[in-house]
This record gives C-alpha cells, sequence and structure tokens, in this order.
C-alpha cells in the first residue's frame, strides 16, 4: 500500500508501540531502544513527514544522496540525528564527518583510520558502531565473525580501531540474512550479543552499550535479543519509489 503522508506518522507510532511491547515481553526498559527511521531512496516529503510525527534519528546508506536532504531540513529540524548505516568508500568519508551524528557501519580498519583523521582536521569525536558479518554472506560488508572459534583472530584488528582517539567506539552493528520466518533470525542476533560480550571481556575499558540489529522484517526479535537500534524504514515510510532508469 502506497505511504501517505497521514499513514507514515500512524505507522510511526505503531512501530513505536511495537517496539514497546518486544522490550516488556524481554523485561527491559522500551527506552532502551532507539528508533532509527531509515531514509534511504525515500522522496523528501516522506522525510519530512516522519519528522513531523515525532521521529528525530534518521539512517542513510549513501552520503551522497543525504547530504541534500540534511540540508533542505536542518533549518526546520535542527535536533534530528542522521546515522550512517551503510558501507563507506573512503573518498565520501569526509561527508559522514560533515553531516552524521553516528556511524554505524565501521568495518575495516582503513575506513577507520580515515575517519579518524578527517575527525581530528575538524575536531571532533564521531561515535560509531564496528560492523560484523554474523551470517558468512558474500555479499554483506562487516568484519568475519560467523565462526565464533576464529574470533580471537579478530582481536588486533579491532584493538588497532579502538586505539583510535577520534572515534568513540560505543557497541557493535549486523545485518544477519534473510529469512522468510523473522525467528529463523534469531541465532544470528544472538551471535552478535555473544561477539560484544566476548569484545567487553577483552577490552573491558571500552563502551559497548549498544547493539544495531533488526529491520522491519524481524526487528521484535532483534529487540528481545538485546538491540538498543532497530533501522526501520518500509514498516513506516513504505516501499521505496522505483528509481528512473540508470539510477541507484
Amino acid at each position: 500500500m502506497p505511504a501517505t503522508l497521514t499513514s507514515i506518522a500512524e505507522r510511526y507510532h505503531a512501530v513505536l508501540e511495537r517496539i514497546t511491547r518486544a522490550a516488556q515481553r524481554a523485561g527491559r526498559d522500551p527506552r532502551e531502544v532507539r528508533l532509527v527511521v531509515v531514509t534511504k531512496a525515500q522522496p523528501l516529503e516522506r522525510v519530512q513527514a516522519v519528522l513531523e510525527a515525532g521521529a528525530r534519528d534518521l539512517g542513510e546508506n549513501y552520503p551522497e544522496e543525504a547530504v541534500p536532504k540534511i540540508q533542505a531540513l536542518r533549518p526546520s529540524f535542527p535536533d534530528a540525528r542522521w546515522h550512517m548505516i551503510g558501507h563507506l568508500q573512503r573518498r565520501k568519508a569526509p561527508l559522514v564527518v560533515e553531516h552524521f551524528a553516528m556511524m554505524h557501519s565501521v568495518d575495516r580498519v582503513r575506513i577507520a583510520e580515515r575517519l579518524d583523521r578527517l575527525c581530528a582536521a575538524r575536531d571532533r569525536t564521531l561515535p560509531v558502531l564496528l560492523e560484523f558479518n554474523v551470517g558468512g554472506e558474500a555479499s554483506k560488508s562487516g568484519w568475519p565473525a560467523w565462526d565464533e572459534a576464529q574470533w580471537p583472530t579478530l582481536l588486533p584488528e579491532i584493538e588497532r580501531v579502538l586505539a583510535l582517539p577520534r572515534l568513540q567506539v560505543q557497541g557493535l552493528m549486523t545485518v544477519p540474512p534473510w529469512r522468510p520466518d523473522p525467528e529463523d533470525v534469531r541465532p544470528f542476533f544472538q551471535r552478535l550479543r555473544r561477539l560484544r560480550d566476548f569484545l567487553a571481556r577483552a577490552f573491558p575499558r571500552s563502551s559497548w552499550e549498544h547493539l544495531s540489529m533488526g529491520m522491519s522484517h524481524d526487528f521484535e526479535v532483534a529487540i528481545e535479543e538485546g538491540a538498543t537500534f532497530v533501522r526501520i524504514g518500509t514498516a513506516i515510510l513504505g516501499p521505496r519509489p522505483t528509481p528512473a532508469p540508470g539510477a541507484r
């Protein structure tokens, strides 16, 4: 069903209610869970509608697509927080440092070092999450973490990222394999939580507060398994418009 501007507000509040119920089922405080509305490829009027409904955390995959939206909406919504949630090319890192409040998808040492240098030049600190591939899919980004026996081999690179002074590591992120039944995704969320606990034992002085996991199809299961950020787009904004030929 196409998303009208009125239905966007209704869907946004319905998702908030589902988040509350999922947290309560798990014995958690619903305030521990933040909703990031994914606005990737959505037109400006839909993004404005969800901001008017009360959303303040917005997620984008492509910085060059996000910046015009950020600039257009900032005068009316100066308190909106934009989250980078997609794989980042090094040449586009300056856009993240300039325009985004947080990056969920630090997936390799080189991009972390690039962001750290850019943050130093702008005299800012960037909150980040480290992305891990917990399902073994070649199409997914992130440090390889599907084989738990190999987790100790990740520690030297994670230590290098933690040593960067301008990045504030706050936890982990994943995009698990899609399964028709959300219950079949639960093991991947559990694996990310176990990985977070493993890293917290290895690096107890660092913060591992956040788990960014769960999307429109499976976010309730993710919350039951400890998600503190859920990234939800189509359940609120509706399907993305079909791009024109040749567009991303």
